[in-house]
């Protein structure tokens, strides 16, 4: 009994290591097959953020002239807004793959993106200008491009820039086309043009509340100011309708607000900024002005 005994236990060992052998077997196989699975939908998911490309725009930090003392704080806010706006441009690049038509990035990213730096710019230059010489032209630094699948410098990238001025050139184009055929229809009652005619119609209309009536009295020294910074807040609404009938049926539900009624409203609130700034250095500065810088599209 007790010489079976050895016997039975090597042959229960050599069982359960064979089954141990077995059992690690399948687990490196299904482990093996498994990493093979997460290394190959890792790259795709890679290779699909890769190709979406990424938004780059001039530096501004590195044109400035010599920044007074009184200016810094506000020029360094405006430089860190500036990244933070590329940022956020960057990110809606990435969560709208795939939406709109041809010109989306343009319409809806690129656009809106060089508006805010153009208001921001601004800003800086305003800044500066205040005790030293304003700094002038710094709103060619404004535009961005779309480097496309992160290829710097190469054909790639210069194939989308090509894209980009395209589809800022094609924004244009339906414009002279709604121009030339409602001069049409004036002259000849051509039928094409009252077509496109409804649809500038169905498109609706962006209406803003009036920023004029509710400034306080204005100082002199601020007047021509203050004025021309009232007729760019009625150029940025003329801008935005147009934009408004060029871009119909294009992107998804969200397109207006996002793509022209967001950007409108960042634009008409750095005016305002600036009116009430103006008033405020010979006055008592108005506030609450930028309550006024939500627009509505009415059908």
């Amino acid at each position: 009994m007790s010489r079976a005994l050895p016997k039975y236990n090597k042959r229960r060992v050599a069982i359960i290591g064979g089954a141990a052998a077995v059992a690690l077997t399948g687990a490196i196989v299904a482990g093996t097959a498994l990493a093979g699975e997460t290394s190959k939908s890792s790259t795709a998911t890679a290779r699909t953020l890769a190709d979406v490309g990424s938004i780059t725009c001039p530096d501004v930090a590195s044109q400035l002239p010599e920044i007074p003392a009184t200016a810094q704080a506000e020029v360094d806010r405006n430089l860190t807004l500036l990244q933070t706006q590329i940022d956020e441009a960057n990110k809606r690049l990435v969560d709208t793959v795939g939406q709109g038509g041809a010109n989306f990035v343009q319409n809806a990213i690129l656009g809106p993106l060089e508006d805010k730096r153009i208001a921001t710019v601004n800003r800086i230059a305003t800044a500066i200008g205040r005790t030293a010489d304003k700094p002038q032209g710094l709103d060619a630094l404004a535009p961005c491009a779309l480097n496309a699948g992160g290829a710097a410098g190469t054909g790639e990238e210069a194939g989308a820039g090509a894209e980009a001025g395209a589809g800022a050139e094609a924004e244009a184009t339906p414009s002279e086309a709604a121009s030339e055929a409602a001069g049409g229809a004036e002259d000849t009652g051509n039928a094409e043009g009252a077509g496109d005619a409804g649809e500038a119609a169905g498109a609706g209309a962006i209406s803003c509340p009036d920023v004029a009536s509710q400034l306080p009295a204005i100082p002199a020294t601020a007047q021509a100011e203050v004025d021309r910074n009232l007729a760019l807040l009625d150029t940025q609404l003329a801008e935005a309708n147009k934009r408004l009938v060029d871009t119909v049926g294009q992107g998804g539900p969200n397109f207006v607000q996002n793509a022209i009624l967001g950007p409108l409203a960042d634009k008409r609130n750095s005016t305002i900024d600036r009116i009430a700034i103006s008033i405020g250095r010979t006055a008592e500065k108005p506030q609450g002005l930028g309550s006024l810088a939500a627009c509505t599209l009415t059908q």
